[in-house]
């Protein structure tokens, strides 16, 4: 299954945040949304991702006067993104080997989705069900 039929089932809305939003701002968003990461946009430009997990890492090293800061004090701004024409098999690789749960999906520079672990593990459960399906459909065939 390629990326594209992800965001197609899912759709492609994307919560973007700005890099000058309080991390109580953003705090608060993630809560409302009941989402673990946002994208960190500057002028339409992708510049960093920001989750629960950085969050977390900031209070424990800084306090909670990390709520006071900036998303840009604290986003990770090395951020792996992936096309709508990846495979979610190539996805689940990625996410794995670099230990992250959420990944852009990108076109020319745009942001067109965001693709979660939920999702990439969502789509495989359908994949396997299907698969069972296909295959107890044969069965009563041949009976």
């Amino acid at each position: 299954m390629r990326i594209a039929e992800v965001l197609r089932n899912k759709g492609s809305s994307v919560t973007t945040v700005s890099p000058e939003t309080s991390v109580e701002d953003l705090l608060e968003e993630l809560t409302r949304r009941n989402i673990g990461a946002l994208i960190v946009v500057d002028h339409d430009a992708v510049i960093g991702m920001v989750s629960e997990r950085d969050v977390v890492r900031r209070i424990q090293k800084r306090g909670a006067a990390v709520l006071q800061e900036r998303v840009c004090d604290i986003m990770t701004t090395e951020v792996f993104t992936c096309l709508p024409t990846d495979s979610v098999d190539s996805l689940a690789e990625t996410m794995t080997e670099h230990r992250i749960r959420h990944l852009p999906v990108m076109v020319d520079r745009s942001l067109v989705g965001i693709v979660s672990i939920g999702d990439v593990v969502k789509s495989r459960m359908d994949e396997l069900r299907h698969e069972r399906d296909q295959l107890e459909s044969y069965i009563d065939q041949a009976r």
